[in-house]
């Protein structure tokens, strides 16, 4: 099955935000760092970079997958690109949980749009959190 999945990149903070996503969305996190490569990968990595994260993917039970890195000194770091946001969207059965994360995620970041009914009858807001990361966040009624 092919899917499309945020992946996000950091120039040396992917562990902690991970984490902290999986504080907030809940899941399993797997992380694996340059320095776990195998040496004979072709990539020297410099000893800075041996504990950054190469990949890390968190897997929520609702099915929810994120993704994300460090940049590490082997490649340019590019932060976040305006005009892309993560959705976190869901039907009235997820309001707790789209509210929950709405708040989390909002702590130690800041709040584009308040987490409410909006005009169109949906709950509605966004969120640029403590990374950097822009949020919206959208629970249907019916």
């Amino acid at each position: 099955m092919v899917r499309l999945n945020p992946y996000l990149s950091f120039k040396n903070q992917a562990r902690e935000a991970l984490e902290f996503y999986q504080s907030v969305l809940g899941g399993d996190l797997d992380i694996s760092t340059f320095g776990s490569m195998p040496a004979d990968a072709g990539m020297p990595i410099d000893d800075a970079d041996k504990d950054l994260v190469m990949h890390g993917q968190l897997e929520t039970p609702s099915g929810l997958t994120l993704m994300a890195a460090d940049s590490g000194s082997m490649v340019p770091y590019v932060a976040p690109t305006s005009g892309v946001t993560v959705a976190l969207t869901g039907g009235p059965a997820d309001h707790d949980y789209v509210a929950d994360a709405y708040a989390k995620l909002a702590d130690g970041g800041s709040s584009l749009m308040p987490f409410a009914k909006a005009p169109w009858g949906d709950y509605y807001g966004q969120v640029t959190d403590r990374y950097g990361i822009t949020w919206m966040f959208d629970v249907g009624t019916e």
